[in-house]
């Protein structure tokens, strides 16, 4: 149940029990002492008639709010509201997140949108509370937070990594948002231990909170099963790649701590790339995702509560680069997981570059359109749209990024040659995040429900599957871990896909 979904009373009944499911989901300010609290804070439940509720800490910001030093909301996870909703707010936050106002503005976030920059204004600050400044502030607060608590980095280095223009400014916003000053929320952080403390000159060791249960060691198989030598490594506990940012490379490693937490160790070029990195992370292990809401819904039906009861807290991985999906997926059509990890390979030791570390970056997409017809094998007519789509990203003809509308997104994917429904959901699901996506033509996922006791026929299967809006995509990736054993390549199944497994 998200925030526009619940009324007062079931969010009062909420920070009564003092429910940590629904931290990141809504905020509590209390009229009485000018803060607000996230759901489970520890302190004394407030009157009803002192509480207002707000779907983000921006609106509370913006109605003269502080944040409660106790239970400290801005340490939340983010709303999975933001990847369950597909409308221009949603989309907003996703492309705040990722810092496209600090690289292009809110006329550049309103362009994204499709709209004016006055009007998206409005549009925010009805359903938000908040106007695209606002909300880009909190997010920058909840940044240096972060890093002010959980890192050694200088107070400088810390305003300039959470995205501020300068170091005033974000000591100004830092006393607004939480009536204390960088140095003092500083002094609030917990003793480090030696092994959450960076062990590499320029590296940031962050803690990456999220909603329990968490199936961490599903995600990191699923990663190591596609992991492009060079380019990314994993074991059963970490995973770690380079990529592009703005400012230049950038390196993240995601593991599992002895404690069982889940820890960003990143280095960036540039300082302000550091927050849309951890929004990226986080997109990558879906870690804002409701998995005691979704784990509830699906369990429901007698033929999947088995497989929750395996994999509880299953998580459907996202996406590191959007463009770079589009080429993964459209490679891995048609051809096992570790016969498209071998021709992705190739593709990255012989168009990518070298970082200065010895690494590799995936090829840019200007590469790809125009050489990589001299690395890719397989039908020229499919080489051609690989090569085709890459050079649609290359010159802007296309566009494809984690804040697209939905559909908007489908329908531009499918207008390419080559590219056919099951392409353009799987990279919806990657890329965007939509936890609504199902795959009926997936040969794996079809095998994983029949071995459950559902229907294996397509058309029945997805039948079956729409009572389970709008958490398809859950189902998926279910199914695909209960598949027995890797579906046999038919001439029926030529335009499927084995990527999936």
């Amino acid at each position: 149940m998200s925030f526009p979904t619940m009324t007062f009373d079931e969010r009062y009944r909420a920070i009564s029990a003092r429910d940590t499911r629904f931290d990141g989901q809504f905020v509590t300010a209390v009229r009485s002492t000018g803060i607000y609290c996230r759901p489970s804070c520890p302190a004394r439940t407030p009157k009803t008639a002192n509480v207002t509720f707000y779907p983000t800490s921006a609106a509370a910001h913006e109605a003269g709010y502080r944040a409660c030093k106790r239970c400290l909301p801005e340490a939340t996870p983010g709303s999975p509201a933001w990847n369950l909703r597909g409308g221009a707010a949603a989309r907003a936050m996703r492309l705040i997140a990722a810092g496209v106002v600090e690289q292009e503005g809110v006329p550049g976030l309103a362009r994204r949108l499709g709209y004016s920059p006055r009007h998206l204004t409005r549009l925010l600050t009805a359903e938000l509370g908040a106007g695209p400044l606002a909300l880009a502030r909190a997010h920058r607060a909840h940044t240096a937070r972060m890093l002010l608590v959980g890192t050694d980095m200088a107070i400088s280095e810390v305003a300039f990594s959470a995205g501020f223009a300068s170091i005033r400014q974000c000591n100004d916003t830092i006393r607004e948002v939480f009536a204390m000053t960088p140095g003092q929320l500083r002094a609030t952080r917990r003793p480090h231990h030696a092994e959450s403390d960076a062990d590499a000159q320029g590296a940031i060791d962050l803690l990456l909170p999220h909603r329990a249960p968490m199936d961490a060691s599903g995600v990191f198989a699923w990663m190591a099963a596609r992991t492009l030598p060079g380019v990314e490594t994993a074991t059963e506990n970490s995973f770690a790649r380079r990529l592009r940012m703005p400012g230049g490379p950038a390196h993240l490693e995601i593991r599992q701590d002895a404690a069982g937490r889940l820890r960003l160790r990143a280095r960036v070029t540039r300082l302000g790339d550091l927050s849309p990195l951890v929004a990226t992370a986080r997109r990558l292990f879906d870690l804002d995702a409701d998995p005691e809401g979704v784990d509830a819904i699906l369990s429901a039906h007698a033929e999947l509560a088995p497989l929750v009861a395996a994999v509880p807290g299953i998580r459907v991985p996202g996406a590191a680069d959007p463009h770079e999906m589009l080429i993964r997926a459209m490679v891995g059509q048609q051809i096992t997981v570790a016969a498209a990890r071998t021709a992705l390979t190739a593709l990255a030791e012989q168009l990518g570059e070298r970082t200065a570390d010895g690494g590799l970056l995936f090829p840019t997409m200007a590469a790809i359109a125009e050489h990589g017809a001299e690395v890719l094998r397989g039908p020229a007519a499919r080489i051609r749209a690989i090569t085709g789509a890459a050079a649609a990203l290359a010159d802007g003809s296309l566009i494809l990024t984690v804040g697209d509308d939905a559909a908007e997104q489908r329908e531009r994917l499918l207008a390419l040659p080559g590219i056919g429904p099951w392409t353009a959901d799987y990279v919806r699901m990657r890329v965007i995040g939509d936890p609504d996506v199902f795959l009926p033509g997936d040969v794996a996922m079809r095998a994983g429900a029949a071995a459950s006791g559902l229907p294996g026929d397509a058309k029945a299967l997805t039948a079956w599957a729409e009572r389970l809006a709008p958490w398809r995509s859950y189902l998926t990736a279910h199914l695909w871990r209960a598949a027995p054993v890797r579906a046999p390549r038919t001439p029926r199944a030529k335009t499927l896909t084995k990527e999936s497994q």
